[in-house]
């Protein structure tokens, strides 16, 4: 019996790339080799020469068409296969490849908001909702808007073997948020960028859709980001471990050397107000929401688990972030005998 895949990939849209899949038909017992595709149509290839490569990194049961169905992420490369520019996994592996006995584990929590139209799930037309306050983890249908697509979501996450480990909303109507890990770099982003396409797909059903805009709605309103969850084996049992982490994302030219990269419109949503620090500024601090890293409460009591950058957006690459923590806290480290 032939079953379905679903290729997914990342396309060269800039300044913030867009997923792209389509469906393949394999013959029963077949497994999902390269593909090709039309790289002049998704910001990856001129039309002389429009020929790019689907390479499966990892595959995962396809919890919409359901049956023996499947989904699979993949990496773009050349015709001469070599990664195509737009390819940031290839630029994370040997970095995860290169510190892998310190045991990096990532958690990441992607926010979102929903739109109807051209207005947040939840803006009445012609005007703006009550203040922000009570729709963090709220209940009730004047402050939880979208809890249906929410909740079919979780559901595809989990039916596709998905490392998701939580859902809430958030503080502004229809912004909602879901956490995957902890896990692996390479892991844990293939995981993100399949759930960031569910998410798309699913909202799909209901009519809506969802946007990973870090400043969606402007004003008095917080953003969007990805909090993002780093430990490695020294920091899981060593207080230390804790600190130098903490201080090697603040060193030197490395604060705006990973701002750059963490998303498009980060100035927009890092300014110093709506629990964010300010984007030219570093810092750091046990359970303090406006630092750029914050030690959650229970490390400092515990003197030992992991650190959480608050500064990346919603629509951050997690194949970059994750590169970028990596190679910056591990090098650091790794020179201090912390490994």
């Amino acid at each position: 019996m032939p079953y379905k895949a679903e290729y997914i990939w990342i396309d060269g849209t800039e300044p913030t790339a867009k997923l792209r899949s389509k469906t393949k038909i394999l013959a029963d017992g077949d497994e999902p080799g390269t593909w090709g595709f039309d790289g002049s149509s998704t910001n990856q290839a001129e039309g002389h020469a429009s020929d790019r490569v689907l390479k499966p990194v990892a595959s995962y049961p396809d919890p919409i068409r359901g049956g023996d169905h499947i989904l699979v992420m993949c990496e773009v490369f050349n015709i001469d296969g070599t990664p195509h520019e737009s390819n940031t996994r290839a630029l994370l592996r040997p970095i995860a490849e290169k510190f892998a006995a310190q045991e990096s584990l990532f958690g990441i929590e992607q926010e979102y908001t929903f739109f109807k139209g051209s207005r947040p799930l939840g803006f009445p037309e012609g005007g703006f909702p009550a203040p922000q306050g009570g729709y963090y983890c709220g209940v009730g249908a004047d402050e939880i808007f979208g809890r249906d697509v929410v909740e079919k979501h979780l559901d595809n996450c989990l039916a596709a073997g998905l490392g998701i480990s939580g859902i809430n909303a958030e503080v502004m109507p229809g912004q909602w948020e879901f956490q995957v890990g902890p896990l692996s770099p390479l892991d844990v982003s293939d995981q993100l960028w399949v759930a960031r396409w569910l998410l798309y797909r699913t909202a799909e059903d209901f009519g809506v859709s969802a946007t990973l805009d870090a400043k969606p709605a402007k004003g008095d309103w917080n953003g969007a980001g990805a909090h993002t969850n780093f430990s490695t084996k020294a920091m899981r049992e060593d207080y230390d471990a804790i600190i130098v982490a903490a201080e090697s994302l603040g060193k030197g030219n490395k604060p705006l050397e990973h701002i750059k990269h963490y998303g498009t419109g980060v100035e927009d949503r890092l300014t110093g107000a709506h629990e964010t620090a300010p984007w030219n500024e570093y810092s750091y601090g046990v359970s303090n929401r406006g630092a750029s890293v914050r030690i959650p409460w229970q490390v400092e009591v515990e003197k030992k688990g992991y650190i959480e950058d608050r500064r990346p957006n919603a629509n951050v690459d997690p194949y970059v972030v994750t590169r970028l923590i990596v190679d910056t806290a591990c090098t650091d480290l790794e020179s201090a005998g912390l490994v």
